[in-house]
């Protein structure tokens, strides 16, 4: 029954179908490692780990039910645990103390568990789904902005020969698959889609982002209200990079009432330095800054009057931001575009402690032969126009950098000369490859279906489902670390600190100590490495326990406390 196992008679009771689910049963237990994780669950029953999921998901009778599944699986992502073969080096019998349980599963059961819950597709965007509406109608004020943006996750396997896609942090091209994320000015996530052939920021924006977002964001009677006395008013903000520049899809989002935000792409020339005005804008985390700002009206392309507001750096720099907001001032547009850090950051601390690039299913699966694809010639065309770009922009460069010194000899005045001419007949038979090619280039499709492809470059897609459903813990788990880092940031004198000292927490080891009379569960976390620390986790505590949390499936209360406290 495997190392810690002690409840045979339920065991046995499950594989025979005489029981479902082995109820949790706590005992008391002392020096429980990584005991601190258990903090945490207040915030994940809050943020609706189990809200949905036996309206969705189901499992055959057996010992571990679903709670105690997806609860394992939550704490694993907020221990730092990176993957399910890793359980085979942390003590089961000790996990099985956080669960109520005699150990947890083994790593083939879960993984039989898990593609038991995966099996049916799209059960995860559902999931995620209900998710997203739950946690959009909780956004604190009537006005909604959300930041859209791709993830590229590298692809280092073999089994089948994904496009390849610009890795910006990697500064290459790599086999690769987009995911494009949807998150809150404070970075917490909402949902993603995932495109196994990328079309783009543009089109994801027009076919998928926008219609989800309409979906998933309810219209309050305020806001109708605001939008029938002011034709200008928008439903909500959508944010995203000069990727998503389009004066096409400006004006297609502005007829749905959204409002668009974004970099200018063609900012042409400088303002004039008497049009800025120093302004006090608030930011997401609090702050006021000053920055000095501008404002002007903007016609685009294709006859679109948008705002332009332009931010003056120390510098002398100036960046520009183009929205369709008629409503909201130059400090609020300001603050949300240059909040865009967050959703970046976001990105770097999913992939770094929650591994969001970790691939966690084997297998493909067919992708429809009518969906179009970039051109492998086409691509491979146009990498040669940038390459040579780049070598004629260089000696361009060198070229207008030489210049001749006072008083050389004519030997050396002859070689000068020689060569300025070779480089300069380098740089025009530069020229002239780079005609070609782009004449070429300009004859040679630049998107074919996936059926038109050569057999070497078709591709197929890798399995998602698994994924998804992991990437909707993961977001539980970061939404749940973020409400709890909020309520440490009020005690803490570095607010930066605030995850390191959670991640120092959820490591922490705690004795259990159910009381069935008084029906309660105490967790008491051994000390931390300071008293600053123990302060701020006794701040914790009595805000959790505030929140008169149950354990699933029990009648438990939680009450947290540090030796201190």
């Amino acid at each position: 029954m495997g190392n810690g196992a002690t409840r045979t008679l339920q065991r046995v009771a499950a594989a025979m179908g005489e029981i479902g689910a082995a109820p949790a049963q706590f005992e008391a237990a002392r020096d429980v490692p990584r005991g601190g994780v258990l903090l945490a669950l207040p915030a994940l029953l809050a943020t609706g780990l189990l809200r949905f999921t036996n309206q969705i998901y189901s499992l055959p009778q057996g010992y571990y039910g679903i709670d105690s599944i997806f609860l394992l699986l939550a704490l694993m992502a907020l221990a730092r645990i990176p993957s399910m073969e890793q359980l085979r080096y942390v003590a089961p019998g000790e996990w099985g103390n956080l669960l109520g349980l005699d150990r947890i599963p083994e790593v083939r059961t879960l993984r039989a568990k898990l593609e038991i819950l995966c099996r049916k597709a799209g059960r995860a965007a559902r999931w995620q789904a209900a998710l997203a509406r739950e946690w959009i109608a909780g956004m604190p004020g009537a006005d909604m902005v959300f930041y859209a943006d791709g993830h590229v996750r590298v692809y280092h396997g073999d089994l089948t020969p994904l496009p390849r896609h610009y890795v910006t942090r990697e500064r290459l091209c790599l086999r690769a698959t987009t995911d494009y994320w949807v998150n809150a000015m404070d970075g917490q996530p909402f949902f993603y889609v995932n495109k196994e052939v990328d079309p783009g920021l543009i089109a994801t924006l027009r076919q998928d982002l926008a219609p989800l977002l309409e979906k998933y964001a309810p219209v309050s009677p305020e806001m109708q209200a605001r939008m029938d006395a002011n034709p200008r008013q928008h439903r909500f903000t959508l944010v995203f990079d000069r990727e998503g520049y389009s004066p096409e899809l400006f004006a297609e989002m502005q007829a749905k009432r959204i409002a668009v935000l974004t970099y200018h792409k063609y900012p042409g020339e400088d303002w004039p330095m008497e049009e800025f005005r120093e302004m006090t804008v608030p930011l997401v985390s609090g702050e006021r800054v000053p920055m000095q700002l501008a404002e002007r009206g903007t016609q685009l392309s294709q006859g679109l009057w948008v705002r332009q507001v332009r931010k003056l750096s120390e510098s002398g720099k100036q960046t520009a931001i183009l929205s369709t907001d008629f409503v909201a001032d130059p400090m609020r547009l300001a603050a949300s575009m240059f909040a865009r850090w967050s959703q970046e950051n976001f990105f770097r601390y999913m992939r770094q402690h929650y591994g969001l690039d970790r691939l966690v299913e084997y297998g493909t699966e067919p992708i429809p032969d009518t969906v179009r694809v970039v051109n492998p010639a086409w691509r491979q065309l146009d990498a040669q126009v940038r390459r040579l770009n780049g070598q004629r922009q260089r000696d361009r460069a060198t070229f207008g950098a030489r210049s001749l010194a006072a008083e050389l000899s004519d030997v050396e005045v002859v070689r000068y000369q020689q060569s300025q001419a070779t480089l300069q007949e380098r740089i025009e038979h530069l020229g002239q490859q780079i005609e070609q090619l782009k004449e070429q280039r300009k004859q040679t499709p630049h998107h074919l279906t996936l059926a038109q492809l050569p057999e070497e470059e078709r591709f197929q897609r890798l399995l998602p489902e698994r994924k998804h459903f992991l990437d909707t813990i993961r977001m539980i788990g970061y939404r749940a670390e973020t409400s709890m880092a909020s309520v440490l940031r009020e005690t803490m004198a570095r607010s930066e600190d605030t995850r390191a000292l959670l991640r120092q927490i959820y490591n922490t080891e705690a004795d259990l100590f159910p009381d069935a009379e008084s029906k309660t569960l105490t967790v008491s976390l051994h000390h931390l490495t300071q008293a600053a620390h123990d302060q701020a986790l006794c701040h914790l505590c009595d805000e959790l326990n505030a929140t008169e949390a149950t354990f699933p499936g029990t009648d438990l209360r939680l009450i947290y406390k540090i030796g201190s406290c």
